[in-house]
């Protein structure tokens, strides 16, 4: 069991008040206070006072403090960077949509998996993130913001399927009715490929959207920029997405960053749909960010738009991600990397 009240389950939290000597409706209480986003036990108002100091001294509450907040002048977006207890920093991004506000998650504290074109994994991993870490992202942007967050997507700091039993418990308390109750189907995954927890995630048939990190057409160009493909071939990864369609019959998305000169040919763009083959895939196409300690630069728009329309003509949907926040940083990694930079 999670030793943070913040990171169990109801059923599990109300077990924990109870070997304290408290009645099961405690729990819930408790419960529900702490998925609301209170930064203090004192905020508990219907709970006696000595409890309440009760729990401060055996179970703190450790609420994420705003090192810098970004807001873009051109579309609303706001880019966090949360310190953390320990003191280590995290980014959270909130993005308007006309479907509603969408929160762009980190799962873990730096990332170990060396792709070329994102500033998340230089300098490494440094821890995972708890599940309640996870859910204070969602909770207190949510709060700073005044802005009801209804998505949830998993792809800022770290590669949510290396911490994944954290991940499954953050997903299973965000879903709770007694919580966020923000449904599966409006959750979004994002990884760059570990093939065998594709797998273990196929079991548990969650209707969350998975998201595969793929920037390359073939072995070749996708090792060269995500040294997770020596691991994972292409072909074992294709693969376990055909498997994680047929156990959940979720359509997959791919994730393709658009690199100038290296995978954004319109021959590129043909391999994909030979490598695609009898796999439901829908196609974001992302103008690549560019970061400051890698030499890659983004496709032209031509370019941009050639490789889509090759896509859609081999019968593959692809749409252009709109760029939002490009004013303040909010490629995943850039905020919290300028932040260590400066306190080198």
């Amino acid at each position: 069991m999670y030793e943070h009240l913040k990171s169990q389950t109801l059923p599990e939290l109300t077990a924990t008040l109870k070997a304290l000597g408290l009645p099961a409706f405690r729990g819930k209480q408790v419960y529900t206070w702490l998925h609301k986003g209170v930064r203090s036990y004192d905020e508990m108002t219907n709970l006696p006072r000595d409890l309440r100091a009760l729990l401060a001294e055996k179970y703190p509450i450790t609420p994420p403090e705003v090192v810098r907040r970004q807001e873009s002048a051109k579309d609303g977006t706001i880019k966090y960077l949360w310190q953390l207890s320990d003191g280590n920093c995290v980014e959270t991004v909130l993005m308007r949509y006309n479907y509603g506000n969408t929160v762009c998650i980190s799962t873990e504290v730096g990332c170990p998996m060396g792709c070329a074109f994102c500033a998340s994994t230089i300098g490494g991993l440094v821890r995972r993130l708890e599940p309640f870490e996870m859910l204070d992202e969602v909770l207190f942007t949510q709060a700073d913001s005044g802005l009801p967050i209804s998505r949830i997507v998993l792809m800022g700091i770290g590669e949510p399927l290396d911490n994944f039993d954290n991940v499954m418990r953050f997903l299973e308390l965000v879903n709770s009715e007694e919580g966020m109750n923000i449904s599966m189907r409006h959750i979004s995954l994002s990884t760059c490929g570990l093939v065998p927890k594709i797998d273990e995630l196929a079991k548990r048939k969650l209707q969350i959207s998975l998201a595969i990190s793929l920037h390359g057409p073939n072995n070749e160009i996708r090792g060269r920029v995500m040294p997770v493909n020596r691991a994972y071939p292409m072909e074992e990864l294709l693969d376990a997405c055909r498997r994680y369609f047929d156990a959940t019959g979720r359509r997959i998305h791919f994730e393709y960053a658009m690199i100038d000169g290296v995978n954004d040919s319109v021959r590129d763009a043909k391999e994909i749909l030979r490598q695609m083959k009898g796999l439901p895939a829908h196609f974001n196409l992302i103008p690549l960010n560019h970061v400051e300690e890698s030499p890659l630069k983004p496709s032209s728009r031509a370019a941009v738009a050639a490789f889509q329309k090759t896509l859609e003509a081999g019968g593959i949907t692809a749409t252009v991600r709109r760029t939002l926040g490009s004013d303040i940083d909010a490629s995943c990694g850039q905020l919290r990397r300028k932040y260590t930079k400066s306190k080198e």
